[in-house]
C-alpha cells in the first residue's frame, strides 16, 4: 500500500504512456463518451518504442483473437483521415506470406481461421507472386496467402493522429512528465505520483508505458514477464526502380521487406529465436557488422534479381517481449488498473482493436467483441502456464504467428 499525498490535479482516467497504445486508449476512451482523461507521457508522443516501429499492416495470425483484432484495426487505418482527421501515413501495397512446403497445412489451416473472424485472405500461386516480387526467388516455398488490404504505416504519426483526436475530444496531454510511481489504497489504483513529488488522482489507471510498465508494477508485487529485444533495421537501395512491390514475408528464410516511399527497401529478421537483450533507456541506434552480413545474405538469397543492391542506412528499436511473444491487456490485480504491454513486436497493426479493448476493460472489465476474448490476454495465463499459442505453429518460424 501506498500512502498518497495532497493531489495536484484530479482526472477520470490517467494513461501512463504516450505511445500507440496510450493514444489509441485515450482515443477510444473519448469515443466512448469518457473525456476526462489524462495522457502521461515522460518524453513525448511517440517517442519510445512506438518511433522505432517497422510499420507492417498484415492480419496473417494463427491465433484468431490477434487476427480479429488486426481485422478490426485496418477498417481504421483504411479511413484515418475521415475518421481521426488526420493522414497517419498508411499504404495500402498488399502483404504476401510465404512459407516452405513443410508449413503448407499450417499456412492453410491459419488462413481458415482468419478468414473466420472476417479477415480477407486468399492463395496466391508463384507465378502472381513473381509479378509481384520479379527479383525474387520463389523456388523454395511451398505456398503463399495473399493479403489485398495489407501494407505498411507510420507507427510514429499514427500515434500524433490517436492523440489529436482525442485532444480534441477534451483529453489532456502531460508531456515531459515521469510517472515514479503507481498510487494504491486499499488494494485499488487511485492515480500516479510523479517524480516531482506531486500527485495525480484518478478513478481508474491505464498502465501502458512497454518496458517502462515492469517496474511500476514489481513496486506493488506484481511480475511483468517481459524481455526487452533490442530490433535492428536495415534500410537498402535497390539500384533500380522496383514499382509498387507489396510487403513480403518469408517463412522460408525468415525476414520481412518491405518498400519505403522513397524507393529503399526495409528490411527485418523475422527469427526472434535468441533475443538480443537491452537497456531501452540505453542501447545502439546502428546495426551491427553481424547483422548487416546477415542482412546481406537473406536479401541476397531471396532477390537475386536485384542490379546494384546497397546499404542505405540501419537503425534499432526496442521489443517488449513476453514468454509467449503475445501483448498483456489485462486487467491486473490491483482493482482499477488495466496494464497494455508486452506486444513483441505487434503493437502497430493492432493498436486500434488494442484501444477499444483497454477501453472496455476500463468501463466494463470485459472486451465487448466476441471474436476478441480478453482472456486471450489476460496477464495471469503466465503462471497459470496457459500461454497463447497458435494451433498451427509454422515449423522454424514459431514467433511468427
Amino acid at each position: 500500500m501506498t500512502t498518497a499525498g495532497a493531489a495536484t490535479d484530479t482526472t477520470d482516467v490517467v494513461v501512463i504512456g504516450g505511445g500507440l497504445e496510450g493514444c489509441a486508449t485515450a482515443w477510444a476512451l473519448s469515443q466512448a463518451g469518457i473525456t476526462d482523461v489524462t495522457v502521461v507521457e515522460r518524453h513525448t508522443v511517440g517517442s519510445g518504442g512506438s518511433g522505432k516501429s517497422s510499420g507492417v499492416v498484415r492480419c496473417h495470425y494463427g491465433v484468431s483473437s490477434l487476427a480479429a483484432m488486426a481485422g478490426r484495426s485496418l477498417d481504421l487505418f483504411e479511413n484515418a483521415a475521415e475518421v481521426l482527421g488526420e493522414d497517419i501515413g498508411f499504404h495500402q501495397t498488399g502483404y504476401v506470406v510465404g512459407v516452405g512446403p513443410e508449413n503448407v497445412d499450417a499456412l492453410h489451416a491459419s488462413m481458415a481461421d482468419q478468414r473466420a473472424v472476417g479477415v480477407r485472405t486468399e492463395d496466391i500461386d508463384h507465378a502472381e507472386v513473381q509479378k509481384l516480387w520479379p527479383v525474387a526467388d520463389l523456388e523454395p516455398f511451398g505456398a503463399f496467402a495473399w493479403e489485398e488490404r495489407g501494407g505498411h504505416g507510420d507507427a510514429y504519426r499514427t500515434a500524433q493522429g490517436f492523440l489529436t483526436a482525442a485532444r480534441r475530444g477534451g483529453v489532456r496531454l502531460r508531456q515531459g512528465t515521469t510517472v515514479a510511481e503507481i498510487v494504491v489504497r486499499a488494494g485499488r489504483a487511485t492515480g500516479v505520483r510523479l517524480t516531482d513529488g506531486s500527485v495525480l488522482a484518478a478513478g481508474a489507471v491505464v498502465l501502458a508505458a512497454g518496458p517502462w510498465s515492469v517496474p511500476l508494477l514489481a513496486a506493488h508485487g506484481v511480475e511483468l514477464p517481459i524481455t526487452v529485444h533490442r530490433e535492428q533495421i536495415v534500410l537498402i537501395d535497390p539500384g533500380q526502380e522496383l514499382g509498387p512491390v507489396p510487403v513480403f514475408s518469408d517463412l522460408v528464410s525468415l525476414q520481412y521487406i518491405r518498400p519505403e516511399s522513397g524507393g529503399e527497401l526495409l528490411f527485418g529478421n523475422s527469427d526472434l529465436a535468441e533475443l538480443e537483450p537491452a537497456d531501452p533507456d540505453h542501447y545502439s541506434n546502428r546495426a551491427t557488422e553481424q547483422f548487416i552480413e546477415l542482412t546481406i545474405d537473406k536479401v541476397g538469397t531471396r532477390l537475386p534479381g536485384l542490379a546494384d543492391p546497397s546499404i542505405a542506412s540501419t537503425y534499432a528499436g526496442c521489443y517488449d517481449v513476453t514468454p509467449d511473444f503475445n501483448p498483456v491487456i489485462s486487467l491486473a490485480p490491483v482493482d482499477d488498473l488495466v496494464v497494455a504491454a508486452g506486444f513483441s513486436g505487434h503493437g502497430f497493426k493492432i493498436s486500434p482493436a488494442v484501444g477499444a479493448l483497454v477501453a472496455d476493460l476500463v468501463l466494463s472489465g470485459d472486451s465487448s467483441v466476441p471474436t476478441i476474448p480478453a482472456r486471450d490476454f489476460r496477464l495471469s495465463r503466465f503462471a497459470e502456464g496457459d500461454l497463447l499459442h497458435s494451433p498451427h505453429p509454422y515449423v522454424g518460424a514459431g514467433q511468427m504467428r
